[in-house]
C-alpha cells in the first residue's frame, strides 16, 4: 500500500468511526440487526445488476473467430461475469481505490484466453461507459425527485449533486480524452523516462496495440452504445437493492425515494473514488440525503452498513476465487500450458 493510499484509508476510517460514534453505535446496530436474514437477500439480489454490468462488458469483447483461443461466444458472458465479480470485490475490499478492479478484470480476461490488448480495450471502454451512465443516473434521480417532492433542502442537495457530478464528469472527460490521445502509450512513455535503464520497446509496442484497440472499439458505436445502455440499466436496477434493504430495516420508502438514495448516494461515493471503498464518504452521503426522504440518521447509517455487509458477503468469495485462479494460472504457466497472448 502506498503512503497516499494509507493516508486516505486512515481519513476514511476516522470519518466512518466518527459518524457511527456521533449517531451512537447501539442505535445503528439495533436497526441493522432488525434486517436479520434480509441482509442475505439484499446481497443475493445484487447479482442482478452485477450480471447486467458483466453483459455490458461482454458486448465489447471479441466474438467468434475474433477470439482466441476458444471461439465459443457464450464463454464471453461467463468470463465477463467472473471478471466483473472479482474486480468489484477488489474495489470494495482492497485498498486500491477504484483502480485495482479494472486491472484485475483485464488480467482475469487475459488468463481466460482473451488477447491482452482486447481485454484492456474492453475494460477501458466499458469503465468509461459505466461512469458516464452513473452521471446520467444521478441526474435522473435528482430530476425525478424534484418532480415529485418539495423539500426546503432541495437546493442544497442540488448544489452537492452538481459538485459531485461535475467532479465525475471532469474525470470522465479527461479519461476519454486521454484514451483518444493514446493513454497507455503516453503513460508507459512517462514511466520509461522515470524508470529507465532497461529496454521498453516490447512493452511500448503492447501499449500502442492497446491504444489502437481502444480507438477501434470507439468506432464500433453500436457496441459502445449497448454497453452504455446496459450499464445504465444496471444502475437503475440497483435501486431495488436500497428499496429492499430499507424494508428489512423497518423503514420502507417508495420507489422515488429509493431512486434518490441510490443515484445520488452512488454519485457521492464515486466522487470519492480515491478513498478505498469510499469509507466514511458513503456514510456521510446517506446522512446528507436521509432528511429528504424522511429517514432517521440511524437508519441511513444502517443502510450504508447493509451495503458494506453485502460487499463482504460477495467480496470475500470473490477474493478467494482471485487467489486460487492466480495460483492455478501460475501453475499452468510453470508447466508451459498457458497460451501466448498479445
Amino acid at each position: 500500500m502506498t503512503r497516499a493510499a494509507l493516508i486516505l484509508l486512515s481519513i476514511g476510517t476516522a470519518l466512518f468511526v466518527g459518524l457511527l460514534a456521533w449517531q451512537g453505535f447501539g442505535s445503528v446496530a439495533s436497526t441493522l440487526l432488525a434486517a436479520g436474514w434480509g441482509l442475505a437477500l439484499v446481497a443475493a439480489f445484487h447479482v442482478v445488476p452485477l450480471a447486467l454490468d458483466a453483459v455490458a462488458i461482454s458486448v465489447l469483447l471479441p466474438r467468434g473467430r475474433e477470439r482466441a483461443p476458444h471461439p465459443q461466444q457464450h464463454l464471453a458472458v461467463r468470463d465477463a461475469l467472473f471478471a466483473r465479480w472479482i474486480g468489484e470485490s477488489v474495489n470494495s475490499l482492497l485498498p486500491a481505490g477504484q483502480i485495482g478492479g479494472p486491472v484485475v478484470m483485464v488480467r482475469q480476461l487475459s488468463q481466460r484466453g482473451m488477447r491482452m490488448r482486447d481485454a484492456a480495450a474492453a475494460i477501458t471502454v466499458s469503465t468509461t461507459a459505466q461512469a458516464l451512465a452513473q452521471i446520467i443516473f444521478a441526474l435522473f434521480g435528482l430530476l425525478t425527485f424534484g418532480a415529485y417532492a418539495a423539500h426546503g433542502a432541495l437546493h442544497d442537495l442540488q448544489t452537492a449533486t452538481w459538485i459531485a457530478t461535475a467532479v465525475l464528469g471532469g474525470m470522465i472527460v479527461g479519461f476519454y480524452y486521454a484514451q483518444r490521445r493514446g493513454l497507455f502509450g503516453r503513460l508507459l512513455g512517462v514511466l520509461s523516462k522515470v524508470f529507465g535503464k532497461r529496454d521498453w520497446s516490447g512493452l511500448m509496442n503492447r501499449a500502442e496495440a492497446v491504444d489502437a484497440a481502444v480507438q477501434a472499439m470507439y468506432r464500433e458505436r453500436g457496441r459502445v452504445a449497448a454497453s452504455f445502455a446496459l450499464s445504465l440499466a444496471g444502475w437503475i436496477v440497483g435501486t431495488v437493492e436500497v428499496w429492499l434493504a430499507l424494508r428489512f430495516l423497518g423503514h420502507p420508502v417508495d420507489w422515488v425515494d429509493a431512486l434518490l438514495l441510490e443515484s445520488l448516494g452512488q454519485a457521492i461515493r464515486g466522487a470519492a473514488f480515491m478513498i478505498p471503498g469510499s469509507l466514511g464518504v458513503q456514510e456521510g452521503g446517506y446522512l446528507l440525503l436521509a432528511p429528504l426522504v424522511g429517514l432517521p440518521p440511524d437508519a441511513a447509517l444502517a443502510l450504508s452498513l447493509t451495503k458494506r455487509a453485502r460487499e463482504i458477503l460477495l467480496g470475500l468469495p470473490g477474493l478467494l476465487v482471485l487467489h486460487f485462479s492466480e495460483r492455478s494460472w501460475q501453475r499452468r504457466r510453470a508447466l508451459g500450458r498457458v497460451p501466448a497472448v498479445d
